[in-house]
């Protein structure tokens, strides 16, 4: 049983290890972005996150009408 714990521990190390290859050698390495806003294609075709939709939503229209209620 420990030894199956310590295989699979040693797996995953090594796995984790060649995941970030070009992250700990090249300079400046970072993780890459994968949300929506970090895709420029999906900025170009207009596709924006949940969060910038509401934010936009939200925003108050210089163009609409003000109402009253009076009553």
């Amino acid at each position: 049983m420990i030894r199956v714990f310590l295989i699979t521990l040693l797996l995953i190390a090594v796995g984790m290890v060649l995941m970030s290859v070009t992250i700990l050698i090249k300079k400046g390495g970072r993780f890459p972005n994968t949300h929506v806003c970090g895709n420029k294609h999906l900025r170009r075709k207009g596709i924006s996150s949940a969060q910038t939709q509401d934010k936009q939503a939200q925003r108050e229209n210089p163009m609409a009408v003000k109402e009253r209620s009076d009553r």
